[in-house]
């Protein structure tokens, strides 16, 4: 079985799962959000925000590949870039950090270290361009698919909580700690990951952006 990482481009855009291709939760603040839906072509919406992120600072999302299929992706990008971010109760992110914005494993791949492979490429695609920690917003009763990572799977592969709340925490991950990402990445990722359980939910965003 082979499996691969690529960063997400317009030509990768349509390997995104169908229901997620024209999700715009995160790329839309909500009531440009609903005028989309309403009135618009969300599936535009988000070619558009890749693109523009794309252009202005750079890589915004990774897709992992078994065997030449799809099998899930992530989103990530500083938070200027996520209108949403704004939205809920424990913003700001951290001006050092990026924010997971969101991610999705395909069922019959879940449990095959995919989400660990996905994390592992944004951290050290983020390592290399300066970027000090990743924050995401996270859900602390995730129990379907939706647009939030659950709380439980950050918190299991290294993220601390920075600002509590019921539902909505922030977590943070910083990515140079007292192991030295700058000295040795793969290390630093093995320590923080290596006890992750795939089937945890790298398994969100039904809607996902």
């Amino acid at each position: 079985m082979s499996r691969r990482l690529v960063s997400l481009t317009l030509d990768t855009l349509e390997d995104l799962p169908t229901r997620c291709r024209s999700c715009v939760f995160w790329e839309l603040d909500p009531v440009s959000q609903d005028r989309a839906i309403e009135c618009g072509d969300p599936g535009l919406e988000k070619e558009a925000w890749i693109s523009s992120t794309l252009l202005e600072w750079g890589s915004c999302g990774k897709l992992a590949y078994v065997d030449g299929v799809p099998a899930g992706y992530v989103l990530f990008a500083p938070p200027a870039y996520v209108p949403r971010s704004v939205a809920f109760p424990t913003s700001p992110v951290s001006g050092d950090a990026a924010l997971l914005m969101t991610a999705y494993i395909v069922p019959q791949f879940v449990g095959g270290g995919l989400g660990r492979m996905l994390v592992q490429g944004v951290a050290k695609d983020l390592t290399k361009r300066g970027v000090k920690a990743i924050e995401a917003f996270a859900d602390a009763r995730w129990d379907q698919p939706e647009c939030l990572v659950p709380a439980d799977y950050l918190l299991a592969v290294g993220f601390k909580t920075v600002r509590p709340h019921p539902r909505w925490p922030r977590l943070r991950l910083d990515l140079r700690t007292a192991l030295s990402w700058k000295s040795d990445v793969e290390y630093a990722l093995e320590k923080l990951l290596g006890s992750m359980s795939p089937s945890l939910a790298l398994g969100p965003a039904h809607r996902s952006s």
